[in-house]
């Protein structure tokens, strides 16, 4: 996929010729990293924190007991999911060699059981929530399910004017204060999942940290 294409899908067109050619440049770089066939380690779990009545929000600053088995929701076969864990842990620490956020994570649209949702495949920072429900009810309270169930990115400069707007925010660690949320596209528009970045400063996805999460999108279209 091409990175102005991209752009364009997911409402980002008028970012600049600047811009674009950076993610160029860093898709190149990243294109380089994943051809690499060195061991990485995997986090086939992750501590989650515990969930609010009704599972609707996280209670910051308390782990569940028990971890979120990831190997199980992908199905329970090591050898099958280890391409795709490999790839994304791969790019989620180049991610944060050339980022500046507090936190990152990849997500993957998937079907489970009787319901769909976004899934946290790789990520890094605070322990934070392992599913995004991809329902319309959901998406009303979540700026991750909101991406992932339209296909148009956002953009979050300052998160507190965003939610006095009555802007659809879920809050994970209450020190955010800004957040890019962009979807993975194929070819034709179809969400594979979505990219999610937040710092504790105002105003920093923009230039070339705009231009690492175009990279970063284009690169996982043809890995989710």
């Amino acid at each position: 996929m091409d990175v102005s294409a991209y752009a364009g899908q997911v409402g980002l067109q008028d970012i600049g010729s600047a811009v674009l050619e950076k993610a160029q440049q860093y898709l190149d770089a990243l294109k380089s990293a994943l051809a690499t066939s060195e061991e990485i380690d995997i986090a086939w779990q992750y501590a989650v924190p515990e969930l609010g009545e009704g599972g609707s929000c996280s209670l910051f600053g308390q782990l569940a007991s028990e971890p979120y088995d990831l190997l199980k929701t992908l199905g329970g076969d090591a050898l099958v999911a280890k391409p795709l864990l490999k790839a994304v842990t791969q790019i989620t620490a180049f991610y944060r060699q050339h980022s500046q956020s507090d936190w990152f994570g990849i997500y993957q649209a998937r079907q489970l059981d009787a319901h769909r949702a976004l899934v946290k495949l790789a990520y890094f920072g605070a322990p934070s929530r392992a599913e995004f429900p991809l329902t319309p009810e959901f998406a009303a309270i979540s700026n991750n399910s909101s991406v992932g169930l339209s296909g148009r990115g956002r953009i979050i400069h300052d998160v507190q004017a965003y939610v006095a707007r009555g802007g659809e925010y879920y809050t994970c660690d209450p020190k955010v204060n800004a957040e890019a949320c962009l979807p993975v596209l194929t070819t034709d528009g179809k969400v594979l999942g979505i990219i999610d970045a937040e710092t504790f400063r105002q105003n920093l996805y923009q230039n070339d940290e705009l231009a690492l999460l175009l990279a970063v999108c284009v690169a996982l279209s043809s890995i989710l």
